[in-house]
């Protein structure tokens, strides 16, 4: 959970402090952190779990402590002050969940 803690306020940009007094505008600051955080773990284990899989197809062992040893809150790759442009009509691929090809030792 403190991973997930350090990640949110790395993501909100002022840390753990809410600035406005207002209770909704709290709850906003929240849940938008909130939001933004789940929107980049989703891609980082999306993006993970096609790296293992293209792993095991080039014949590498891919164990549960290989994946348990991987993090969904990885920063690195997030340009936080970036610009960015967005094209709407370049529509991405759906999300097609695959499962791990874990090899397990006998």
């Amino acid at each position: 959970m403190e991973s997930f803690n350090d990640f949110l306020d790395w993501i909100a940009f002022s840390g753990p402090v809410i600035k406005s007094g207002d209770p909704v505008e709290q709850e906003k600051q929240v849940k938008y952190a909130s939001l933004v955080a789940n929107a980049i773990m989703l891609s980082n284990v999306a993006d993970l779990t096609n790296v293992i899989n293209s792993m095991a197809d080039d014949g590498l062992t891919v164990t549960p402590e290989l994946a348990a040893s991987l993090s969904p809150y990885a920063r690195a790759k997030i340009r936080r002050f970036g610009k960015y442009s967005i094209d709407m009509q370049d529509i991405p691929k759906p999300l097609d969940p695959a499962s791990l090809p874990f090899e397990i030792p006998l």
